[in-house]
């Protein structure tokens, strides 16, 4: 059966649809799903497809497994001119022949086992770098949508758990070869010393192979369920230790522990099972191996007996027969392991060979190409007949939307929960697409920029001031390779940050801990804002960057998102009182709809909305 790698891809069957959503490729395929003989030859050829630039260190390992399975034979085969020669015949020349011959096979096995296993192994290990390294290019590049539709801990399972396994695939595949060679080799050997009692002792080989293909399927099977299982563990403990403080805040420890417990237990159960069904396949392989021993032993002892074969040629027989069942074994172990790469085959191959997983798109038009500051390179922002749907089916989120921002204008967006200000704002920088209209940016659509130079040019400040595990100074100039000091401690005191961070005891290469965790919520925002000053980016965009704090830290944060939005175009969800009185004008927003534009003193006129807004958010901040 041949297969193209390069063009086919796997399709979605029936099990694995039921996982997708309307709008975006489901990242798994389903745990249950049975993966037809086309779909295993096509997972295991694109395993092998990644070990193609370590041919040489894969042709020496298949030389020496030759060399290894050719040894194992002549091991058996020594046993005859042993027993024979020197026990029985009492020959000298045989008696220093025989073991110096012994000891060069023994020489020559142990140094070529070492040689494939090191050879297959390395290659497996730069196999699992390489495609760690194209999943997480894909993955990192792909909409923000999809992480929307995927937990962290599934990602993370990817990158790490299912990549680990497929690097045994080749190694695997090739123990398996060396396995089959061995057992040729030992075949030769049994035929070679009795062919007719050979017959009798081989011919119960093919039901050896019967627990091999029946107990795979199972274990394979299970295989998918641990990874699910174990999935869901990450998944539990990732949210549970970004959010501990949550779980301590409502004593939650002791029922988060017990559902940690069934979790856990749920893994235990499967592999107990993996365990059984892997001993009973030894076992069976051993028993039914024991018989064909068994026979052979009463069998070829009467021949010994009557005379009809020397002790030497039994001996050798048996010895030949007993090392050709563990090849057997150890071919049932080898598909344990092939079935569980495949496993994790079929989940990342899913992601790298999607056609509908695709990295974000974007023009080859170049805004600001050079890194203007300020408003300059902005002119306008203008959205025409624009629709937003997250989900097929659902309510329109954002419905014919129509305006224009003009260079150094402030705009604020305010309106109820679920109006669609985050919605509007997400469009921007494109991390929706919208389902249909035109955002235009200086006139030319957002679609036909290149997506890192319109993003160069957009500065964000959220409620989610999200910050890396590094220094200070690393959160301030993330994203800019060439840091300069100065620069970033001008940012930084124009955030109201330059203090606090010199009374810290590294100063600007203090770590803040997970996501700044060593630090208060309004210092975290300040270095947010330093980060978006240090930017220095023409369009601004404020979601509700101070709603999270106390009226000592706002003060602060005030003053540092003032010292932003000077000489900015900026766009702001609209949370605070004064933020709304020095704005340009006012979008009021209703399900998905600009109701009402204007500026404070017009809409109190006019906006039956915007009234009871302010009436229920702002006016006890006037009094």
């Amino acid at each position: 059966m041949n297969i193209d790698v390069k063009s086919k891809a796997l399709k979605p069957t029936s099990t694995m649809e039921s996982m997708i959503d309307p709008d975006t490729f489901a990242i798994l395929k389903s745990h249950t799903h049975k993966l037809s003989r086309q779909e295993n030859i096509y997972l295991l050829k694109r395993c092998i497809s990644f070990f193609k630039p370590y041919k040489l260190r894969i042709s020496i390992a298949l030389l020496s497994m030759l060399i290894v399975s050719l040894s194992s034979a002549a091991t058996a085969y020594l046993i005859k001119p042993a027993m024979d020669k020197i026990f029985l015949e009492k020959n000298v020349t045989y008696l220093m022949l025989v073991p110096i011959a012994y000891v060069i096979v023994a020489i020559s096995q142990s140094v070529f086992r070492v040689t494939q296993t090191y050879c297959m192994e390395s290659s497996g290990y730069l196999v699992l770098q390489t495609l760690r390294e194209k999943l997480f290019s894909k993955i990192i590049c792909l909409p923000t949508k999809f992480y929307e539709n995927n937990p962290v801990g599934k990602l993370m399972g990817l990158v790490l758990s299912d990549i680990d396994m497929i690097k045994s695939s080749l190694p695997t595949v090739v123990d398996m070869v060396r396995q089959i060679f061995t057992m040729l080799g030992l075949i030769c050997v049994v035929f070679y010393q009795n062919a007719s009692l050979a017959i009798w002792a081989v011919i119960v080989l093919p039901i050896c192979f019967f627990p091999f293909f029946y107990f795979g399927r199972r274990i394979r099977k299970l295989s998918r369920k641990n990874r699910s299982q174990s999935e869901d563990i990450v998944i539990l403990l990732q949210e549970l230790f970004s959010g501990i403080r949550i779980v301590k805040t409502f004593s939650t420890e002791k029922p988060e522990v017990k559902n940690f417990i069934e979790k856990n237990k749920k893994v235990l159960d499967i592999v107990l099972k993996q365990t059984m069904f892997s001993s009973i396949t030894s076992s069976t392989m051993e028993l039914i191996g024991a018989i064909g021993i068994g026979f052979v032993i009463f069998y070829g002892g009467g021949q010994v007996i009557s005379g009809a074969a020397t002790p030497g040629t039994f001996f050798s027989f048996v010895a030949a027969l007993i090392m050709l069942y563990d090849p057997v074994k150890k071919l049932s172990n080898a598909n344990n392991n092939l079935q569980n790469a495949l496993v994790g085959a079929e989940r990342v191959f899913m992601i790298l060979d999607s056609k509908v997983l695709t990295p974000e798109q974007g023009g080859n038009v170049i805004l600001n190409p050079n890194h203007l500051t300020g408003s300059e390179g902005f002119e306008t922002l203008e959205f025409k007949d624009i629709n937003l749907r997250y989900q097929s089916g659902q309510n329109l989120a954002l419905n014919n939307i129509n305006f224009t921002i003009k260079k150094g204008e402030k705009v604020a967006l305010v309106g109820p929960s679920g109006a669609g200000k985050s919605s509007f704002i997400n469009l921007i920088p494109r991390f929706y697409e919208a389902e249909s209209g035109q955002i235009l940016l200086n006139n030319i659509n957002l679609k036909d920029y290149d997506i890192t130079s319109l993003r160069h040019n957009i500065s964000i400040v959220s409620q989610d001031n999200f910050l890396f595990n590094v220094s200070i100074a690393d959160n301030i100039c993330y994203g800019d390779n060439n840091r300069n000091f100065e620069k970033l401690e001008m940012a930084a005191k124009a955030a109201f940050a330059d203090k606090f961070i010199k009374e810290l005891p590294n100063g600007y290469d203090t770590l803040v801990g997970e996501r700044g965790v060593k630090l208060s919520g309004g210092q975290k925002q300040r270095i947010t804002i330093a980060r978006a000053i240090f930017k220095d980016a023409p369009l601004l965009i404020l979601d509700e960057a101070t709603s999270a704090l106390d009226s000592e830290s706002e003060k602060i944060v005030q003053k540092a998102l003032e010292n932003l939005m000077k000489n900015r175009t900026s766009i702001v969800i609209a949370h605070r009182l004064s933020t709304i009185l020095s704005s340009d004008r006012i979008f009021v927003m209703d399900r998905g709809k600009i109701v009402d534009i204007g500026t404070h003193e017009e809409l109190l006129q006019k906006s039956k909305l915007y009234i009871k807004l302010y009436n229920m958010q702002f006016e006890a901040a006037l009094q």
